[in-house]
């Protein structure tokens, strides 16, 4: 009877554990940037619009060589013209221009801070004739962080280490002993602008959840 009260006293002991978690944070400026420049033309035949697409194209990739980009981070899509008569909703007596143009040239560079000083230049084109559509939601710059494999090592260690920190303080408070790590997980890396006018400065977070076994 004594050894099996016992048994019961160690498996109840097992069963004591808390659950923590840790969290570890970075703020790292962004190494890539994908930067589309996108401008629409509007006219009545097609050969004009082609022909003002391919001047103003050339406009925009002279702006970018001039700003220090090669044509390696420099790529022209293929213009996308929509004939508008031909759309079901659309009155063609009351459209000025017949076909309307869309052309898109995208910078792809780990050049950033280049980026941010062309961006404050491109009115530049407006001069030129070129309307780049800025409130586009698809002509805005994306900054990315390709780094996090070099992070994740020192982030994990330091979100287990906040982990074990909170652990032992609530062993203090209960008047336990912290014992071994019963389960852990690390949790996902999240990256996330650091707020919505610097999205070239990125927060980069992991949460590690941490459980331990308690003992008096």
């Amino acid at each position: 009877g004594l050894q099996f009260h016992q048994g019961i006293r160690a498996f109840k002991a097992l069963d004591r554990t808390v659950a923590v978690k840790g969290l570890s944070e970075r703020e790292v400026p962004a190494d890539v940037v994908i930067w589309p420049i996108k401008f629409n033309e509007v006219g009545n035949g097609l050969g004009e619009i082609f022909s003002a697409i391919q001047d103003k194209n050339a406009l925009v990739v002279a702006f970018l060589k001039a700003n220090g980009f090669t044509d390696g981070e420099i790529t022209v899509s293929v213009p996308a013209v929509t004939d508008r008569q031909a759309l079901d909703y659309a009155d063609a007596s009351k459209l000025p221009y017949r076909y309307s143009g869309v052309s898109v040239v995208t910078v792809y560079t780990s050049h950033v801070d280049r980026v941010r000083e062309a961006m404050n230049r491109v009115a530049g084109l407006g001069r030129q004739g070129v309307a780049v559509m800025g409130d586009d939601y698809q002509a805005r710059p994306e900054f990315l962080f390709t780094g996090l494999n070099a992070l994740k090592p020192s982030m994990i260690e330091e979100a287990t280490r906040n982990a074990r920190e909170v652990a032992e303080r609530f062993a203090q408070d209960s008047r336990s002993r912290l014992g071994k790590i019963r389960t852990a997980n690390q949790g996902q890396f999240s990256i996330s602008d650091r707020d919505s006018n610097t999205p070239h400065i990125k927060n980069v977070r992991v949460v590690a959840t941490v459980e331990y076994y308690l003992s008096d």
